[in-house]
């Protein structure tokens, strides 16, 4: 029967008289740039995370380049982060002018092993980048003692978390500050691209509003040189909608998750991801790994075959990337942890509303795909 990576249409029948509605009344008053909804959206997003402030933006990647510009993070300074992510994450310390230090990932969570950030900072070290990957928070506790023993700002990348949650508290409201993605395929999406700043520091949010709209608090008075990063009106609206189901999505994303646990438990070949104790994960996406490239090859092959959708989640670590052959003065580290993910480690379907008869289709393929392997 197939099963898609993910079901946007599904979720946008189950919403459609609201989202119809919430889109034409952006419509029919014409405000199109900030307005209330994009207010109201900063205000809804700051309270679900528990901060004080909620700065919204074009997309994360501008959401990360506006907190380390606000931080006055640029040449010369150094960003401790993870290998194993998407490439904003490092982009935007590109962008800014600093350079990138990267620390191998646990096995399992594929998270930033916090047991080696230590030994990765230097007298240039201006901020912990790390990222809550696939939707389960980084160990944050130590990181934060480390990070505040050496005068160190903490960025969390949570683009990939919104509703994750690490003893108690949701990511965003983890660290100094916070960045949010709302590309479609996010836990919460948008009908397009958006972004979000989370903080309790009032400064750093002024800094980053103000650098989002050309650095000018006031129009046509500018006293810094920012950029045009804005979320629009109708994105706003979609999520306002979406927001308050977002909960009741990322439990059923858990439950898929442990249908799949309970499914491919014991299946040699695959490693399944593990789910640390001290919150819950969202799963943005189910990442199982395989024994070496050939073979998530050939699953996903399969998987394709019978219409299930997968994507590899990534083919290379950040740090083995072509780009960083141009990077003055870059040493490509050794990071096994890391390097041992190259192209082995994908997706399976997890979405709200999957059903248990759609992850049985999708693990006997898997199944029959690694015995033939």
């Amino acid at each position: 029967m197939g099963v898609p990576l993910l079901d946007l249409k599904a979720q946008y029948r189950e919403l459609q008289a609201e989202l119809d509605a919430a889109i034409g009344d952006v419509m029919a008053n014409a405000a199109f740039i900030g307005g209330p909804k994009v207010k109201g959206f900063e205000e809804a997003v700051a309270g679900y995370c528990g901060t004080t402030y909620a700065v919204a933006c074009g997309n994360g990647t501008d959401a990360l380049f506006l907190i380390m510009a606000a931080m006055g993070i640029g040449k010369g300074d150094e960003v401790i982060t993870t290998p194993f992510t998407f490439w904003a994450t490092v982009e935007c310390i590109r962008h800014v002018g600093a350079t990138p230090v990267f620390v191998d990932i646990e096995p399992g969570t594929y998270n930033m092993d916090v047991s080696q950030i230590e030994a990765a900072i230097t007298p240039r070290t201006k901020a912990i980048l790390p990222v809550h990957i696939f939707g389960q928070c980084v160990d944050m506790d130590p990181l934060l003692e480390i990070a505040e023993r050496h005068g160190i700002a903490v960025i969390e990348d949570a683009c990939q978390a919104i509703g994750a949650t690490y003893k108690g508290k949701r990511a965003g409201s983890l660290a100094h500050a916070a960045a949010f993605s709302f590309f479609p395929s996010k836990n919460l999406g948008a009908a397009g691209d958006g972004g979000m700043i989370t903080t309790d520091d009032a400064d750093l949010a002024a800094r980053a509003r103000k650098l989002a709209s050309h650095g000018t608090s006031k129009k046509y008075f500018h006293d810094a040189f920012g950029t045009n990063s804005r979320l629009d009106a109708l994105q706003a609206a979609i999520l306002l909608v979406k927001l308050p189901h977002l909960d009741r999505w990322n439990g059923e994303r858990r439950a898929a998750a442990a249908v799949y646990g309970e499914l491919l438990a014991g299946v040699d070949g695959l490693e399944l991801p593990v789910a640390r104790d001290f919150g819950d994960a969202v799963y943005h996406l189910y990442i199982v790994k395989t024994e070496s490239a050939e073979a998530a090859e050939t699953v996903m092959g399969a998987l394709k075959e019978a219409g299930i959708g997968t994507a590899l989640y990534y083919p290379l670590a950040l740090h083995e990337q072509e780009a960083f052959d141009h990077v003055d003065g870059f040493v490509r580290p050794s990071l096994p942890m890391a390097e041992s993910c190259d192209a082995r480690t994908f997706a399976l379907p997890c979405f709200p509303g999957i059903t248990r008869e759609q992850q049985e289709e999708v693990v006997a393929v898997v199944r029959r795909a690694l015995a033939g392997a």
